[in-house]
């Protein structure tokens, strides 16, 4: 029995970290276990204080109560925080139990440990990387909120600029121009509605997926995804600039890509041509560079890709597809919108130009996209625009100089 009871003991010893000590807290004995966590050699610990190894951050009540229950001749158990001999940090769960002599007095304590270091820096660095993503949330959110206000201002300036164009009954067209670029931007929150759906989904996915790498111990795995759910937050937040920049009036004509153009178009129609299920092909010219007001043009276009958009829904067409192509021939742009909603009919080609024609619901159009889009490509960018009826669709040409 004896040589048992040594064999368990030596088990012990060798899967734990084990130390002694008497009474009043005097090390007695200690592990080989012991000495390889805490940095200390067992000369270094025999006969000193087990608060060796206290750490600092600890609070003097933790080791009021672990003295009040051992003292009592009763076990205490805990998730310690230690400090090695090279000043780092361990930490180690504890049983201490009292060991009675055949009076029944405490002769000495011993303390059985195993090491959770790593489980405990882990959580600790989960606990950072998501307090990082909630502040980047809270970020997002105050960007959300202040582009809202700015919104809600211009909203309110537009109409106020309405409220006394149609007053002093001046300036027709300017008046139109915002009506439609009101219209747009109501459309255009609505896109961003959609474009978020997904990524807020994703997100969903990711903490998911990071709150089980954690409980697996996989913090390469909870890196990952944390990395994953900055790019998403980036892209949602690149969504509000890009709608604000896109709103922006042009306070003077500059040079710009006709790729990045059409390309900041489609990123803001994303969500609602993949809710249409309309495809994009794209057939740019790369490095043509057109000069002029940017936005404006960005908003005839814009309403050329919602007409076909509308055209699609109104015909109920299968395998809707849009195509926008640009080349450059000698000093001028040609840029074209064409898609295969069935073209538009012999008897009104005449009239979609003009103000306030529209073959809609008065409720789903004002009649004034194309005829905007005519004045900012005639006035604005000194081009011309037409139409023509051809491969089961309209194709809408513009022609603008380079310069």
């Amino acid at each position: 029995m004896g040589q048992e009871l040594e064999q368990y003991k030596r088990a012990v010893e060798q899967s734990n970290i084990v130390s002694k000590t008497d009474i009043n807290g005097i090390i007695t004995f200690v592990n080989d276990e012991f000495c390889k966590i805490s940095g200390y050699t067992e000369k270094e610990l025999i006969g000193k204080n087990h608060n060796i190894v206290r750490h600092p951050d600890v609070p003097k009540e933790t080791f009021k109560l672990l003295w009040d229950t051992i003292l009592q001749k009763k076990t205490f158990k805990t998730t310690a925080k230690n400090m090695a001999k090279d000043g780092s940090t361990f930490y180690v769960n504890t049983t201490i139990t009292p060991i009675l002599n055949k009076n029944g007095n405490i002769e000495e304590f011993i303390a059985i440990r195993y090491d959770v270091t790593s489980n405990i820096m882990l959580t600790e660095a989960l606990k950072s990387k998501e307090e990082e993503l909630n502040f980047l949330n809270s970020m997002l959110e105050t960007r959300v909120k202040e582009q809202t206000r700015k919104l809600r201002e211009l909203n309110q300036n537009l109409e106020k600029r309405v409220a006394e164009e149609t007053e002093k009954n001046r300036e027709k067209d300017r008046l139109m121009f915002q009506q439609a670029r009101l219209a747009a931007m109501g459309e255009t929150i609505s896109n961003i509605a959609h474009q978020w759906r997904q990524p807020l989904s994703e997100l969903g996915i990711v903490m998911f997926t990071m709150k089980k790498h954690s409980i697996e111990g996989n913090e390469k795995g909870v890196q990952k995804q944390y990395e994953h759910a900055k790019k998403v937050i980036a892209k949602m937040s690149k969504t509000i600039e890009d709608f604000r920049n896109f709103f922006s009036p042009d306070k003077k004509k500059n040079s710009f890509l006709i790729k990045d153009m059409i390309e900041d178009i489609l990123s803001i129609l994303e969500g609602s041509l993949r809710k249409s299920a309309v495809s994009v092909e794209l057939n740019i010219d790369e490095g043509i560079t057109a000069y002029g007001y940017k936005n404006e043009l960005s908003q005839a276009i814009l309403n050329l890709i919602n007409n076909a958009k509308d055209a699609f829904s109104d015909r109920h067409i299968d395998g809707r597809a849009l195509k926008i192509s640009s080349k450059r021939e000698g000093n001028f742009i040609i840029l074209s919108v064409a898609d295969n909603a069935g073209g538009i009919d012999d008897t009104i080609m005449d009239k979609i130009f003009e103000p306030y024609f529209t073959t809609k619901h008065a409720s789903l159009g004002t009649g004034l996209g194309l005829y905007i889009a005519k004045i900012i490509i005639e006035d604005s960018m000194n081009g011309t625009i037409c139409v023509k009826n051809e491969n089961e669709g309209a194709n809408f040409i513009i022609k603008i100089p380079t310069n």
